[in-house]
């Protein structure tokens, strides 16, 4: 029986976000394009005695008990009525509130970690169906594949891109999803585009434009490295990115970053390392 697990939790970028609507209950359709990447936040996950879950790490101002790594744990435990408890000790690389799915990445990468630890036996469909109650993004991150989104990113289609370096670019600000979508300025009926549009003549991001507008460090952020290659804002933000052919010509560039910025150069990757590690 395995006692404990070190496991991988990549980010990812949206490289395009359209929104199209916005359904009965509040949420909303999109269009987006996952790309996971190589910048992996790392959970150890150990069993504990008696049926607790404690949750240690580095998550600034957020109680750790309120993170969704501590949601889908408890999730997943009242789900299946199991009686174990875990330590779940998390190192963070995934800037937090930056738009690069992190904490939905560290949920996915709690269910399938904890269903191995727990020998639950639970199947992917059912791992994605928990992870759809605790958000968005974690469909994505559960299947483990950069993908074409749809729905409310959980209609996945499986994409190989080309490899591509990303420099990141994080500015001291984080956004609030949840006020982004309220707004009342965000474009909500964007055409659906095809697989192939994207990849002749590329998309936007329908949220950047009210983010900009809020928060004037994603605005300069953006508007700074344009000057060196077309810049987008990943998911509601506040990281920005753009994509090199080459890893040398993204280093020149993070040599440039001011330094009230922090700044990273991650590659995009199709497989998720986790999936890898736990032989799915």
């Amino acid at each position: 029986m395995v006692d404990s697990l070190k496991l991988s939790a990549p980010g990812k970028l949206n490289l395009f976000l359209l929104v199209l609507g916005r359904r009965p209950d509040g949420y909303h359709r999109i269009q987006t394009l996952f790309q996971l990447v190589d910048c992996c936040d790392q959970l150890e996950f150990a069993r504990g005695p008696g049926a607790e879950i404690d949750v240690l790490g580095d998550f600034g101002d957020l109680p750790p008990a309120d993170n969704l790594i501590h949601r889908a744990a408890s999730l997943l435990q009242k789900t299946v009525g199991h009686q174990a408890g875990v330590s779940i000790s998390v190192v963070k690389k995934i800037p937090m509130g930056g738009g690069m799915g992190g904490g939905s990445s560290d949920a996915a990468t709690t269910l399938l970690g904890l269903n191995e630890l727990w020998r639950l036996g639970l199947g992917l469909e059912d791992l994605l169906a928990l992870g759809s109650q605790i958000g968005a993004d974690v469909p994505v991150f559960i299947r483990g594949k950069t993908a074409w989104g749809e729905g409310t990113g959980d209609q996945l289609a499986p994409l190989q891109l080309a490899p591509k370096w990303y420099l990141v670019i994080v500015p001291e600000c984080r956004v609030s999803t949840a006020e982004i979508f309220r707004h009342n300025e965000l474009t909500r009926n964007s055409s659906a585009i095809k697989i192939a549009d994207f990849l002749r003549r590329d998309a936007g991001n329908d949220c950047e434009a009210v983010v900009r507008s809020l928060y004037p460090e994603v605005d300069n952020a953006l508007k700074w490295l344009s000057r060196w290659a077309p810049a987008k804002m990943t998911g509601t933000g506040s990281s920005v990115f753009a994509g090199f052919d080459d890893r040398l010509a993204a280093d020149k560039v993070l040599s440039e970053v001011p330094a009230k910025w922090d700044g990273f150069i991650t590659e995009g990757i199709n497989d998720s390392p986790l999936h890898m590690e736990l032989d799915l």
